[in-house]
């Protein structure tokens, strides 16, 4: 796929069922390095990025999954998000809504099937069979606005891959664990850990690939001023 930016924005979606077919590191260096091309304040450019593909990202997704069964959920290292039940209206609505769609719509999971809902919510630790594991690193000194310039590099990498033809799931479940991303990965120590992300071609024979979330309209975010005011 090479196309326009409009096209990258329109077609980009969390892909949770990826085929097992390889990316080349030449693709995701590529990937990587248009990424970089991401604005941050002053330059600073505060992110890292740790690429995991074969062995290594089997014998994390090991350790991930056995804390996960053994529920050694830790405390998130650098909270920046509510716990689930402390999300306030309108986005608590907006997440019921969307756990809705993804687990009894797309997936055919019912709201009581609690063994069904942790078995999916199992695959996001195996980056949902992508080939590629990325986990996003960003320093704690320039504070609060570094998470800003690795939201805009983590846009910046989620559309270049769709202008290659591939997709992307950024992962913040991952976070639940950043004891075990810890011990894999070489994670500065003024960093903390942003989010993973599963990178590659989609297998669109799966089901949960014909599940696309809803958008707000731009006049429920949008304020328009001008010489009328």
């Amino acid at each position: 796929m090479s196309g326009t930016v409009e096209e990258a924005l329109l077609t980009r979606r969390s892909c949770r069922a990826f085929r097992a077919d390889p990316v080349p590191r030449a693709q995701v260096e590529r990937l990587l390095a248009l990424a970089a091309r991401s604005a941050s304040n002053s330059n600073c450019q505060p992110w890292q990025v740790h690429v995991l593909t074969g062995a290594a990202k089997r014998a994390l997704t090991e350790d991930l999954l056995r804390a996960h069964d053994e529920g050694a959920r830790s405390a998130g290292e650098f909270a920046y998000q509510p716990g689930a039940d402390q999300w306030p209206e309108p986005f608590r609505g907006r997440r019921r809504r969307f756990g809705d769609g993804l687990y009894r719509e797309a997936l055919g999971i019912a709201p009581g099937d609690t063994a069904g809902r942790t078995g999916h919510h199992r695959r996001n630790y195996d980056f949902f069979g992508a080939p590629v594991g990325l986990v996003l690193t960003v320093s704690r000194l320039p504070l609060q606005g570094a998470l800003v310039d690795a939201g805009v590099f983590l846009q910046g990498l989620m559309l270049a891959a769709r202008g290659a033809g591939l997709h992307t799931c950024a992962q913040a479940s991952l976070l639940d664990y950043h004891p075990v991303l810890r011990r894999h990965l070489r994670v500065p120590g003024d960093h903390v850990i942003v989010c993973g992300v599963a990178l590659g071609h989609a297998d669109e024979d799966h089901r949960l690939n014909d599940h696309r979330t809803p958008r707000e309209p731009v006049t429920s975010f949008a304020s328009f001023y001008d010489d009328g005011r």
